[in-house]
């Protein structure tokens, strides 16, 4: 093929320019690459030629019969590989981003929820929809309603039934607080345990400023129970963790104990209700992840499981 003399043009290569260069590669020859394009041998000529043309150099060379690329053509044709590569792997991503098991969600709870509750809404889903990307993110109270706020994450848990701006909080069932007593306990022994039946225990408590604690003791108060006070910490897996070495007995949420129940600890209702709710917040300028709807129906049947 004879050089043009006119000067390169490259605004005015297209997309199909590149894709007929490629296919010629690929096929050796005109023919062919009109097969794999699924159009004429002419047509494929005349956009080799013009692509020649809009370049200002040649790109092959014929030899009996076929094409031979330049050596631009084979630089050239090093960029387009790159770029075809990177194009299929778009595609592909394109593709199995419609595949449940390629959607992911980004939620932000509390530690506790992150332990007891959250674990087995997630075997709930997967079991009934198959693998799908989770990445959690825990925090407490004030932070975790701002990054909510931030519009940070797709879903968020939280034990707090103030809505953070922003977004929209769906309300799980309630539940009871229960006790939770060393295996070896007398008051093991026991069904159902009233106020007065921890009347000069040594108690494990949460944090003085925890709003359950503040229930709590309300409800000791009221009673005229005094309890031994020694031990308190912020995490109510904490409290478990004593409760298991014997160190005195503890009234927590039931998702927590349940999750921590094993041959050292028990648990045992109350006569007494000491409401315990989580919420779940949703985002409302964040763009929405279908796949979240799943996991919210499998944190309420989690919940209504605990009743």
């Amino acid at each position: 093929m004879p050089m043009r003399n006119l000067p390169p043009n490259p605004e005015r290569i297209s997309h199909r320019h590149i894709e007929v260069f490629r296919a010629l590669m690929l096929a050796g020859s005109a023919t062919g690459a009109a097969q794999m394009l699924f159009t004429s041998q002419p047509t494929i000529s005349r956009e080799l030629a013009r692509l020649e043309q809009l370049l200002g150099y040649d790109l092959f060379e014929r030899v009996q019969g076929r094409l031979k690329p330049t050596a631009r053509a084979l630089r050239l044709w090093d960029e387009v590989q790159r770029s075809w590569d990177g194009l299929d792997r778009v595609v592909e991503h394109a593709m199995a981003l419609g595949q449940p098991h390629q959607a992911s969600i980004s939620v932000l709870c509390m530690p506790a929820l992150s332990h007891a509750l959250l674990p087995g809404a997630l075997a709930r889903m997967q079991r009934t929809h198959g693998e799908v990307a989770v990445s959690v993110a825990t925090q407490d109270g004030p932070l975790l309603q701002e990054w909510m706020s931030a519009q940070r994450f797709d879903l968020g848990l939280t034990e707090s039934g103030d809505t953070p701006p922003g977004t929209r909080m769906v309300h799980l069932p309630a539940m009871d607080e229960v006790a939770v007593l060393p295996a070896s306990h007398p008051l093991a022994a026991r069904e159902r345990l009233s106020a007065r039946d921890f009347e000069g225990q040594p108690f494990i408590s949460l944090a003085r400023d925890d709003p359950y604690r503040l229930k709590i003791d309300s409800v000791f108060a009221r009673a005229g129970v005094q309890r031994k006070m020694l031990l308190e910490t912020l995490s109510a897996v904490a409290v478990c963790a004593m409760v298991r070495h014997g160190l005195g007995v503890a009234i927590v949420n039931p998702l927590t104990a349940r999750a921590c129940v094993d041959a050292d600890m028990i648990l045992r209702p109350l006569d007494f209700s000491i409401p315990f709710q989580v919420h779940m917040l949703l985002p409302m300028h964040r763009p929405a992840v279908p796949e979240v709807d799943w996991l919210m129906n499998a944190l309420e049947q989690e919940a209504q499981h605990v009743l």
